[in-house]
């Protein structure tokens, strides 16, 4: 695993190291101590997938609140997205900023988000697919978000719109 800094002080971009063979290729897409060797929380509780229909389908931007305020590490397994972290954090020099980067079956690369970052995603191409991990356990009290189309973010989305939830639509404005 290869951790590739990013815009945002703690986001990472990992590319996984592929040993390939007549037979495809084999990596390591997750390992505590590689992880933790790296300063990062390597204790993934929850694993998560998620599966959208259509091209241009947007889901976000979501994180948890303290006390169950997570880590995600992401990876697209089908199809193609656009992954986003927006930076959350109170004092930080990078609040209200974005990190966008391709996730793909086919690039393998995945995305570390930590704590006090609001995440999402919008599917490239049709039948696409996200597997995430999280280092706390999904507890409805503790979820929020904001506003895909915040122009506090400016957040450049690839594509139009095509599916988007009701409560990603309606999530507030950040202040």
């Amino acid at each position: 695993m290869q951790f590739i800094p990013t815009t945002l002080p703690g986001v990472f971009v990992i590319d996984l190291k592929k040993i390939t063979d007549d037979r495809g290729f084999f990596a390591r897409a997750w390992c505590r101590d590689t992880l933790a060797a790296q300063g990062l929380n390597p204790n993934q509780t929850q694993l998560n997938v998620g599966y959208s229909h259509k091209k241009g389908t947007l889901r976000g931007m979501h994180y948890q609140k303290a006390p169950h305020a997570e880590v995600k590490i992401v990876r697209c397994t089908r199809g193609a997205v656009f992954d986003v972290a927006v930076d959350l954090r109170e004092g930080s020099a990078t609040r209200g900023q974005w990190f966008g980067v391709e996730l793909s079956a086919e690039n393998g690369k995945q995305l570390y988000i930590p704590e006090g970052f609001a995440h999402g995603y919008q599917t490239l191409v049709d039948a696409s697919e996200i597997e995430y991990s999280t280092t706390h356990v999904y507890a409805a009290a503790s979820a929020s978000g904001v506003r895909f189309d915040d122009p506090a973010f400016g957040i450049r989305w690839p594509l139009p719109v095509s599916v988007i939830s009701e409560p990603d639509r309606k999530w507030a404005p950040f202040t």
